[in-house]
């Protein structure tokens, strides 16, 4: 049984890795939040957000199709581990077990932006927060992707939650919290 173990820990196919992390600011209908969250992800990652809009029309919240909501930015490879180790530390480096979905994905929330290491209060911004989620994905999982013959990914090779958080304590020393702590 230890043999077993063992040759799927060294086996390169079952190796997680990060695919993307995604930032967002939620901001409603007000527009100058929707513009200040647009600087301070451009001044957390140095790239460009893009603006996310309403599909539907819901009048009890004063929504429309078209209307910009909330500003993102998809962040890949080298770039994106460096800034999750920076937003992990805003966090203290603790996660909790809901943290983790079913399909082994990492979101947590950073609640005020001056606690990410390197961001400066900004008067113009203010204090705002951000939505963090963090995909991981085997090599493999492009199957699912791919133009020609797309599949499902095989039950066997999906990302379970606790293997997710065995992944995060090995790669960036996060300490997920326990229900009683």
């Amino acid at each position: 049984m230890a043999e077993t173990k063992n040759a799927t820990a060294n086996n390169v196919m079952r190796q997680l890795r990060v695919e993307k992390i995604v930032l967002n600011c939620g901001c409603g209908t007000d527009h100058t939040r929707l513009e200040k969250s647009h600087k301070l992800l451009q001044m957390i990652t140095g790239r460009t957000p893009v603006k996310v809009v309403t599909q539907k029309r819901i009048p009890g919240w004063g929504l429309r199709p078209g209307l910009p909501i909330a500003t993102k930015v998809t962040l890949r490879g080298a770039l994106a581990e460096e800034t999750l180790k920076r937003l992990l530390k805003a966090n203290d480096n603790v996660l909790k077990p809901n943290h983790f979905d079913s399909a082994g994905n990492i979101a947590f929330s950073v609640h005020e932006c001056i606690d990410i290491p390197g961001v400066e209060y900004d008067p113009t911004i203010g204090i705002l927060g951000l939505q963090v989620t963090v995909t991981l994905q085997r090599p493999g999982f492009r199957i699912r992707r791919r133009k020609y013959m797309n599949r499902k990914i095989p039950h066997a090779s999906m990302i379970a939650p606790q293997e997710a958080m065995d992944f995060a304590q090995a790669s960036w020393g996060v300490k997920v919290q326990t229900e009683d702590q």
